[in-house]
């Protein structure tokens, strides 16, 4: 369990860059059997959050951010055993970041999510360039597209993003969610098909994860 004594340890040493304590804490919730989730949106997702409110309200520089992103992208890896175990179902996921995002760890997230359940989620990362992204969706032919954006200015990116799948994939399922979103612009998606905003990764297993892993 995560408490706030727990949680405040962590980000203070998070922030100020003790990536032996951090990855000692993490280490210990893990062999306590904390589950990924819990892991995932308490500690990780909390803290960066956090982080970047920091950020904005300028009490910290870039510079920090950038190296409690990149701590946090270095503990996730001691989550990967548990999360490789999973049996696999044989449904494919293609997880990405819409161009001119390079925000990408919460990208990583929900691909490790759909490991964690038993998919394959080629995670291919931040900036990812619209062509290769259509090439390599033709390639592995996925179930499930999603697209993370972690500041709203990338919205028009999606959009088009968006538009230039759709002409050569009409039908594939698209998630799209992130902190871009935390201002507005879902309306901008509720008069397209197969289209979902994604506001959780609890959503994200409800309506996507847990079903389908039963699907016959």
């Amino acid at each position: 369990m995560i408490t706030d004594e727990l949680y405040s340890t962590y980000q203070s040493n998070l922030l100020s860059g003790s990536r032996l304590v951090c990855s000692q804490i993490v280490t210990d919730l893990i062999r306590s059997n904390i589950s990924i989730k819990e892991l995932y949106i308490h500690l990780f997702q909390r803290s960066l959050y956090e982080v970047g409110t920091l950020w904005e309200m300028n009490r910290i520089s870039v510079a920090t951010e950038h190296m409690c992103t990149a701590i946090t992208e270095s503990l996730i890896n001691l989550c990967y055993p548990a999360i490789f175990s999973a049996n696999h179902t044989g449904q494919k996921a293609v997880i990405t970041c819409t161009p001119g995002e390079f925000h990408q760890i919460g990208a990583r997230m929900v691909a490790d999510h759909f490991e964690l359940h038993g998919w394959d989620g080629y995670y291919l990362g931040s900036d990812t360039p619209t062509d290769e992204l259509i090439k390599f969706t033709m390639e592995k032919q996925p179930d499930l597209l999603a697209v993370s954006i972690s500041v709203s200015f990338n919205l028009p990116s999606l959009m088009a993003l968006i538009q230039r799948i759709r002409d050569h994939f009409s039908d594939l399922d698209i998630l799209v969610g992130g902190q871009g979103f935390r201002w507005g612009g879902a309306d901008a998606f509720k008069s397209m098909d197969n289209i979902h905003l994604i506001t959780s990764l609890d959503e994200l297993e409800q309506k996507f994860l847990i079903p389908r892993r039963y699907d016959s």
